[in-house]
């Protein structure tokens, strides 16, 4: 049995492992490569594998860093199944498309400038006719319900676990026999963090042989997750003290979510004056359709409210903005209003024109509530914000940073590092033979690899991208 290591290796985005059994390839994950535009668009084009030789896909959850990759898969002649849980089937199918839609349009966008520069021309990723197909592809199975993948024999089992980090997001454990002998191999996918609202907290997976993990924040502590309400609290009233707008880069699935039930929780307590917020992606939209039909991903606090008829997502404030021409009337309001927009980091989407419209604004305020990727647009923001006379590149044209830049991490999906650790120290370590990590930059990975060591895990590798490993 073989392991490659094609994507989200010593980096955060575009996740891909392929897994060779019985002589059949599985990738684990097809997501998209975040970060600097050209190499994104290579990296994204280019495929550590032949997918015509792919038997099929096991997708951990919905993230476009997980599964944005899917259409080219199938663009490039992967026609085998995708198994999934029926919410990452559900939020695939808006976000893929999406996707699609957001893939030609800035291509369009950009291709204008480089055609004036002379420049040469980019080519849309995938299209929305590649976005529609491989959604046939996909196949939906519960939580905790042992499925084999057509195709090979029974020796060949595998669990889905809920992660806790999005709607739908599943930890997998592979159940192997192969002459004679039994292992378990696990895959995370990103791991959520326990007492988070809405979603269940992570769900333990057992003793597994095998492992690899994601370790985002493996060397770093977040606030705690109930800080959230009292911090959003603090932003808000200095925000508003100064009269500018907050724009928010969230992701469409999850972030978004949990800040309007954040916001729903101050507007009902009389914590905050009532202002308006605006919802401005027409994906947040359906995204939180998806929600409201996925009860079983609840934990029993949000099922409580749920049941006894609390509105969490509509509120009078609020307000989900669906065409293009209301988005841009956005820029032309006056006093302090809130608005929340994907792309989550900045690197697509309404959220650009937002944020070029405000960043030279004294009284803007751009809160950031999640992980951005090196050299995406939301890390260059966070790192603005300690700096003189910063300078930001939106669209090719730079800006002057005036706008007050906060970051707030108790909002973060992804465990830290001792959420991690709590976690890991759950298996036997006897029984444990290695450990792999991806979804992160070296140095956080290093911090977990020492974390880990010092829990008496023994064989724990950092793979580089291509590298295989021979189970």
């Amino acid at each position: 049995m073989k392991i490659k290591f094609c994507g989200a290796d010593r980096t955060v985005t575009g996740s891909q492992r392929l897994r060779e059994i019985e002589g059949k390839k599985i990738l684990f994950d097809c997501g998209l490569f975040q970060g600097k535009r050209e190499e994104a668009y290579d990296i994204n084009r280019n495929f550590l594998f032949d997918p015509k030789e792919l038997h099929s896909v096991i997708l951990s959850h919905a993230h476009i860093d997980h599964s944005g990759n899917l259409p080219s898969l199938f663009a490039k002649g992967f026609t085998g199944n995708i198994y999934s849980t029926s919410a990452t089937r559900d939020l695939c199918s808006i976000m893929l498309l999406d996707s699609a839609h957001i893939q030609v349009k800035d291509t369009e966008y950009v291709n204008k400038r480089r055609a004036k520069k002379n420049q040469p021309l980019f080519k849309p990723l995938y299209r929305i006719n590649d976005a529609k197909n491989v959604l046939r592809n996909f196949k939906t199975v519960s939580y905790r319900k042992k499925f084999f993948i057509d195709g090979f024999s029974e020796k060949l089992e595998v669990e889905f676990f809920d992660a806790g980090h999005i709607l739908g997001s599943a930890m997998m454990v592979l159940t192997i026999q192969e002459k004679n002998k039994k292992f378990n191999f696990a895959f995370t996918g990103d791991i959520g963090r326990p007492g988070l609202p809405i979603l269940k907290d992570p769900e333990f997976i057992g003793d597994v042989d095998y492992i690899i993990s994601e370790s985002t924040y493996g060397g770093r502590i977040h606030d705690k997750a109930n800080m959230m309400h009292e911090q959003l609290l603090s932003v808000l009233k200095e925000a508003i003290s100064r009269g500018g707008k907050i724009i928010i880069p969230a992701f469409s699935v999850g972030r978004t979510q949990e800040i309007i039930y954040a916001i729903s929780g101050l507007f009902n307590d009389g914590l905050i004056e009532k202002f308006p917020v605006f919802i401005d992606s027409p994906l947040s939209t359906k995204a939180t359709d998806i929600f409201k039909i996925h009860p079983e991903c609840y934990d029993e606090e949000f099922s409580e409210m749920i049941l006894n008829g609390e509105e969490i997502f509509e509120l009078p404030q609020l307000r989900y903005v669906q065409d293009v021409e209301e988005s841009k009337r956005l820029n032309s309001l006056e006093g302090p209003c809130l608005i929340i927009s994907a792309s989550g980091m900045a690197e697509s989407g309404r959220v650009l024109h937002h944020l070029k419209n405000n960043i030279e604004d004294p009284k803007s305020t751009i809160l950031i509530v999640g992980f951005m990727a090196e050299h995406t647009l939301g890390r260059r923001l966070v790192e603005a914000r300690d700096k003189e006379n910063s300078v930001i590149k939106i669209f090719g044209d730079e800006y002057f940073v005036h706008s007050k830049i906060i970051v707030l991490n108790s909002f973060s999906a992804h465990a830290d590092r001792s959420e991690l650790l709590e976690y890991f120290d759950k298996f036997d370590k006897n029984q444990m033979q290695k450990i792999f990590l991806v979804h992160g930059e070296i140095d956080q990975q290093e911090a977990f690899k020492d974390g880990l060591k010092s829990l008496n895990f023994k064989d724990i590798e950092i793979p580089v991208k291509g590298q295989e490993f021979e189970i």
